[in-house]
């Protein structure tokens, strides 16, 4: 028996109005006037899932890949039974600890120690299982200053890694999480990839989407790669990587028009519209090389003024292991005011400091209050040649790493001439 089997599922939404009554008066003019409307109300359908089916292994780690509004989260809330499917079936079998949305279960008024007690009953957990492992909870979570605090005043951080040490603690068959990478640092990160890979030993089922490609790939037997509410890709994570991360490098160097660009962010009150890859002289670079001065440039539309936006960009593997984000904003920069209009803005890289490969970017403009003007995800790429960068005539390729530094070695440390001498424990300072 999988602990996971799904066949055949299925999950449509439909898209029409949103109802705007507020005023009793408005209901009842409303009601009175929908017999004469019959069939004119119109909505769009919509299918986040659509004929569906794999099955899943006692122990399998399983990462599910995708853009935004793939139907990835769609299927972990089927998954959970957060939400029914439309046709089809789904079978879980075995205890499920789920971790969809930040604070999921959490009441505002209530304290941390006294959410840590309701999220584990929602969970399944008696009160005596969150009393014994209680401690443990608060010290995975690295909250124990604000345990005491109610919950409305914690970041969703602190609500994320608190919500995440209750579930992982729950010793479930099943856990599913939703982009628990995505929030906290470096070190609660690693908590969590211990965590899953502590249930994988145990024999326990984990599935979870993830944007972090590399956390998938070191952490995942298999891969589902999710497109337009269908199974894509269903494998070996490397190769389901390399394939997905392949849709998104289209584009050589050069310029680039992102008007057809699908699933943009944003509210689009400025946005991209060109990007330049450009030598130091400002031409057309037809060869990127590593060590090669570069600049980019960046072209932008704006239909109204916008104040203090930032322009910024990531830089990624091609198994989407960030190797570099950076903004006008990281650069303290300050831009009072845009004007409705046409520009550009251009980022200058004394020396490309990058071995051979390809470079997706991801490019993005903010503002203040978190606000989004546009965000596109992997719509470029870098393609890096080799070079002589070490001035050596040696090949210095992919096989070296991710990137290079300025270096020089220096020699003259070395023994200017031979003599006897025993080096068992001899040191710097010997």
């Amino acid at each position: 028996m999988h602990p996971i089997a799904v066949e055949q599922l299925s999950k449509r939404y439909r898209i029409g109005k949103l109802n705007q009554e507020t005023m009793l008066r408005d209901r009842l003019i409303n009601l009175v006037r929908r017999p004469f409307r019959l069939g004119q109300d119109k909505y769009e359908t919509l299918w986040a899932l659509k004929d569906v089916s794999f099955h899943i292994g006692q122990g399998e780690v399983v990462g599910v890949i995708g853009r935004n509004g793939a139907g990835k989260s769609t299927l972990l809330k089927v998954l959970a039974k957060i939400t029914s499917p439309t046709s089809g079936s789904v079978k879980v079998h075995g205890r499920v600890a789920s971790l969809l949305e930040v604070g999921t279960g959490f009441h505002e008024e209530l304290t941390g120690r006294e959410n840590v007690f309701l999220n584990g009953s929602i969970l399944g957990m008696t009160r005596r299982e969150v009393q014994s492992k209680f401690d443990a909870i608060v010290s995975f979570s690295g909250v124990e200053k604000f345990i005491d605090t109610p919950i409305k005043r914690y970041s969703s951080g602190m609500r994320l890694r608190l919500g995440f040490a209750v579930a992982a603690h729950l010793d479930p068959d099943i856990l599913i999480v939703d982009e628990v990478l995505a929030v906290g640092d470096a070190g609660f990160q690693k908590k969590c990839l211990d965590s899953m890979e502590d249930l994988q030993r145990g024999g326990r089922t984990v599935l979870f989407v993830s944007h972090n490609m590399a956390a998938v790939e070191n952490l995942c037997s298999r891969c589902i790669w999710i497109e337009n509410g269908k199974i894509s890709m269903d494998g070996n994570p490397n190769q389901v990587i390399r394939a997905y991360m392949a849709t998104f490098s289209g584009s050589q160097p050069g310029i680039s028009e992102f008007s057809e660009v699908e699933r943009r962010q944003g509210n689009g009150e400025i946005r991209y519209v060109d990007f330049e890859i450009l030598s130091s002289d400002l031409g057309p670079i037809q060869v990127l090389r590593s060590g090669d001065p570069v600049t980019l440039r960046f072209h932008y539309c704006a239909e109204k003024r916008v104040s203090h936006p930032s322009f910024g960009f990531r830089l990624f593997t091609e198994l989407g292991t960030l190797v570099t984000e950076t903004s006008t904003w990281h650069h303290g920069l300050e831009i009072p005011i845009i004007k409705p209009g046409t520009g550009s803005i251009d980022l200058k890289i004394d020396s490309l400091n990058l071995l051979p490969g390809r470079y997706p970017l991801s490019l993005w403009i903010t503002g203040e209050s978190r606000v989004i003007y546009d965000g596109l995800e992997y719509c470029r790429r870098l393609d890096v040649e080799s070079s002589n960068i070490y001035h050596s005539s040696r090949v210095i390729d992919g096989r070296y790493g991710i990137v290079f530094f300025p270096q020089r070695w220096n020699l003259r440390g070395l023994s200017p001439h031979e003599s006897p001498v025993s080096c068992t424990n001899r040191g710097r300072n010997s």
